[in-house]
């Protein structure tokens, strides 16, 4: 069973606006010697977000400003640069997920050659790209405040954390 996840809050800059929900990381959200991609996607679909798909993070800057994301670690280790160039690096490990607020930056710093991520996202949202160029914003800011919030946690469900930290 996962741990009650940490929380971390990033301010905005000029190119990535960040949220004022906090970017939650569940350690051990799946016992790293059971992780893997199908249990991730049982995991999420259980919880209700879907829409998924199995690959890496970016190497580059970016953010969502249509969806809420979650990142589960299914293989593997990363050192992930969220909220920006001032933002923080985390690491990251089998086992792990990540619940990523629409605005908030990632970037992959480091990564094993194993590495494997599961996405998925609350029903009806798809994710867009934004890197923080010139011009992506004010538009990406009112895209951001319009998404809705998740109505279950992808992690520990209807009565999970993340509906409590993000309300």
């Amino acid at each position: 069973m996962a741990e009650r996840p940490q929380a971390f809050r990033f301010e905005e800059d000029e190119a990535i606006p960040n949220s004022r929900f906090p970017l939650l990381l569940y350690r051990r959200a799946i016992d790293p010697a059971r992780a893997d991609a199908d249990a991730f996607e049982r995991l999420f679909d259980a919880n209700g977000w879907g829409n998924g798909w199995r690959d890496g993070i970016y190497p580059f800057h970016h953010y969502h400003s249509t969806a809420h994301e979650v990142l589960g670690i299914a293989r593997g280790r990363a050192r992930v640069q969220f909220g920006g160039e001032s933002g923080r690096p985390l690491d990251v490990a089998a086992g792990d997920a990540v619940v990523i607020p629409a605005g908030v930056g990632h970037k992959r710093l480091l990564a094993s050659s194993d590495l494997l991520v599961v996405g998925a996202y609350p029903p009806g949202q798809d994710w867009d790209l934004m890197r923080g160029r010139p011009g992506e914003r004010p538009d990406a800011d009112r895209r951001i405040a319009a998404v809705p919030l998740p109505e279950t946690d992808p992690v520990m469900g209807a009565g999970g954390p993340l509906l409590t930290l993000w309300r």
